[in-house]
């Protein structure tokens, strides 16, 4: 299997292959094989014989049910990969710098510091939206008696015309030419 050169790959593309699992930001092990340009299984074996570097909060095997829900919502897998009678190793940030100590290449070492980019960017992004999340609430609050205000009017000249609507129209009473 050929490696994807780093200069194929830059941090946002890498960051299409990180997933949230478990609460936590993880990449799969065949998106990782074809990253280091090795074949999956090899990478599951190297895994294996080493076990102890990868503690269950840096590498751990999805459910069969979590698998099943990663492929109903994303469409990007071959149907191969969709079908692995086997599910995939998820790696974390920690996993896969853990991993790269086991790739001990130029393009594993290359590789490596372009995730390792990503995953600092997706935390990046993720505080941003934090920042956003609080500013919006901020103004929520803010701005939420005036809105009130307008909202009562409006809903206050809504029940006008259904009462309104809802009584028998009257005779008039006076002059009718």
């Amino acid at each position: 299997m050929k490696p994807i050169t780093p200069k194929q790959t830059d941090a946002l593309a890498v960051q299409g292959q990180i997933y949230i699992l478990r609460g936590k930001q993880v990449m799969l092990d065949f998106d990782l094989a074809k990253l280091y340009g090795v074949p999956t299984k090899a990478l599951k074996q190297a895994v294996k014989r080493n076990l102890e570097r990868f503690p269950t909060d840096f590498m751990f095997p999805l459910s069969k049910s979590e698998w099943q829900e990663l492929v109903t919502n994303c469409d990007q897998f071959h149907a191969t990969i969709k079908h692995s009678s086997a599910p995939p190793f998820a790696f974390t940030e920690q996993g896969v710098a853990m991993l790269s100590g086991l790739l001990n290449s130029k393009t594993a070492i290359e590789v490596n510091i372009t995730i390792m980019r990503a995953f600092v960017l997706m935390r990046q992004y993720a505080l941003s939206h934090k920042d956003l999340t609080e500013k919006l609430q901020e103004l929520e609050r803010k701005y939420d008696q005036k809105f009130h205000t307008v909202h009562q009017a409006l809903d206050y000249l809504l029940q006008k015309d259904r009462r309104e609507a809802a009584q028998p129209k009257r005779k008039q009473i006076g002059f009718h030419p």
